[in-house]
């Protein structure tokens, strides 16, 4: 072996007859993947002349290529290759006509630079991006070779140049035939690894779903379900996952719907009834993408979506995928954003079913459960009237309203009360809220952080005083509603908006003889004095006619 080195090392002819001996010496102890060969090797100083082999393209080129790639495969070496030029010195050998050369090129190259952002940055920039594609059209049947331009694909993803080069180049196309013909476990990962790094991009993601991609991914899952090979079913995992992150592009995700009749669309409605949880996760992901216009939800409904999600939502209710159901829930929400939709989903009984979920004691489901009955009461009166008379809804939603340790489960449970009231401006209801202490909930809302919140609060509190005043007097005396509205009003940081709809809530309450002589006490009048200088002109406007309505019914 050293004298192999040394006269390697020594050598300034780079006469074939001479170095090939020594070069098979020291190949042949590298193939034996012996500990520490490709360190002492590299020691030896013999580098800077297997580079000049390289570039002088000599008949030792494939032998020294084959060494290069051996020595890369010990970490330790890989900076000392690259100081000694041979990454510049492969990277012209990717135009070879000769397979092995190409594949020793390739995996000398992969390895040297593995996870080297810094070289894998200057390869993008050297073009292999387009010759590691055309390499795979040309040779698509040659597996090894494929999997090491899949390979370095994959380590070079992440590369922002990388991807842009990727897009003029035909990588979709490629990438669907190879993912069509995969002969093993090892293949599809590798293949889904790289549409998963690629899929992010917007314009890869057009050409992919354009190139059939989606359909292939299907397909796969199709072929794979059944079965519980650890290898299938993490295929199985990725490919969903993939089409659903595929159909966050608005474009992509209209073709993979085709109104309705898509291939794609039709196998993710077979997941929601799959055994499979995963697939049941992406099944209603993935439904939720669909549901991202008007027109497709209306379709879905035609065709019959709904039942399928609610009988995936009842599967999970006990012990069920707290993602699962949550991803149910999301898909619900947003069907039911058309009006038209709504309609037609309470005629189908869907709040009733959803009901169900009241149980559940995560917080992510609880979030989403209140955020989809809201979006089912939105501008409809009947819904929000059964809805809002649901004494066993209304204590559930009274618990969640008082979520220390969940904000977001405690913000829209207060939404979905002020809704009930907003959109069913039903006596019942109001009563029914009462009854449960919602008040208290609603004066807390409207003091909170969020204009939109405290918008809505207001809004039904005033609703509530328009439709039964004596009803609402006594809980608002006691809960300290004027006091809160003052406060408020004399707040400078609080929005414009917020205290015009302050004011008229104030309008309302002047009905009120109890809550007069609270507003007497209180000397309100000098706070909307004040606030009828206000810069505001529509505000000012607003607290001059509160005062006359004052007056008036002194």
């Amino acid at each position: 072996m050293f004298d192999a080195m040394k006269a390697i090392s020594v050598s300034t002819e780079l006469v074939e007859e001479e170095l090939k001996p020594h070069l098979d010496v020291l190949l042949n102890l590298l193939l034996e993947k012996k500990k520490g060969t490709a360190e002492k090797i590299v020691s030896s100083g013999v580098l800077p002349i297997l580079a000049q082999v390289l570039r002088k393209k000599s008949p030792l080129t494939s032998q020294v290529t084959l060494m290069v790639a051996e020595m890369a495969r010990e970490a330790a070496v890989r900076e000392r290759c690259i100081e000694a030029g041979l990454v510049t010195a492969l990277v012209p050998l990717l135009n070879s006509p000769d397979q092995d050369q190409l594949l020793h090129t390739g995996r000398a190259i992969g390895r040297i630079c593995f996870e080297n952002a810094v070289q894998q940055t200057q390869l993008v920039e050297n073009g292999v991006i387009p010759r590691l594609v055309a390499i795979m059209q040309q040779y698509p049947e040659n597996d090894p070779l494929v999997n090491v331009c899949l390979l370095a694909l994959c380590n070079l993803a992440d590369v922002d140049a990388a991807r842009e080069a990727l897009v003029e180049v035909g990588v979709a196309e490629v990438l669907t035939y190879q993912l069509k013909r995969a002969p093993d476990a090892e293949r599809r990962h590798l293949i889904l690894e790289v549409l998963g790094s690629l899929g992010e991009s917007d314009a890869l993601k057009l050409q992919f779903v354009e190139a059939g991609v989606p359909e292939a991914l299907s397909e796969m899952i199709r072929t794979l379900q059944g079965g519980s090979d650890t290898h299938d079913l993490c295929s199985i995992k990725v490919a969903s996952n993939l089409i659903v992150t595929l159909l966050l592009g608005d474009e992509s995700m209209q073709k993979c719907f085709g109104e309705g009749t898509g291939m794609v669309y039709q196998d993710v409605l077979s997941w929601l009834q799959s055994a499979n949880t995963e697939l049941q996760l992406s099944g209603a992901l993935a439904v939720a993408n669909f549901a991202r216009n008007d027109s497709n939800c209306v379709k879905m409904l035609d065709l019959g979506v709904v039942p399928r999600i609610l009988d995936l939502l009842e599967q999970h209710v006990a012990e069920g995928d707290v993602s699962v159901q949550h991803a149910g829930l999301s898909a619900l929400r947003n069907l039911a954003i058309p009006a038209s939709n709504k309609v037609r989903m309470l005629e189908d009984g869907v709040t009733e079913r959803i009901r169900t979920l009241l149980r559940s004691d995560m917080p992510p489901v609880q979030f989403k459960l209140l955020g989809t009955l809201r979006m089912m009461v939105d501008g409809q009166e009947e819904a929000a009237s059964v809805l809002g008379k649901d004494e066993v809804l209304l204590a559930r939603v009274m618990e969640w309203c008082e979520a220390k340790d969940h904000a977001g489960v405690r913000g829209e449970a207060n939404r979905l009360l002020a809704a009930l009231i907003r959109h069913s401006r039903n006596p019942e209801v109001i009563h029914t809220v009462i009854k449960a202490d919602g008040v208290q909930h609603l004066i807390s809302m409207a003091t909170s952080e969020h204009v939109i919140m405290q918008n809505e609060a207001l809004v039904a509190l005033a609703i509530a005083s328009a439709i039964d005043i004596e009803a609402v007097q006594e809980p608002f005396r006691d809960a300290d509603l004027l006091p809160t509205l003052q406060k408020m009003l004399d707040d400078p940081v609080v929005a414009v908006e917020v205290k015009f709809s302050a004011l008229g809530l104030i309008c309302s309450l002047a009905n009120s003889s109890m809550l007069r002589e609270q507003i007497t006490s209180l000397n309100l009048r000098n706070t909307l004095s004040k606030l009828s200088a206000h810069t505001s002109t529509k505000l000012a406007k607003q607290a001059d006619t509160v005062m006359a309505v004052l007056s008036e019914t002194a």
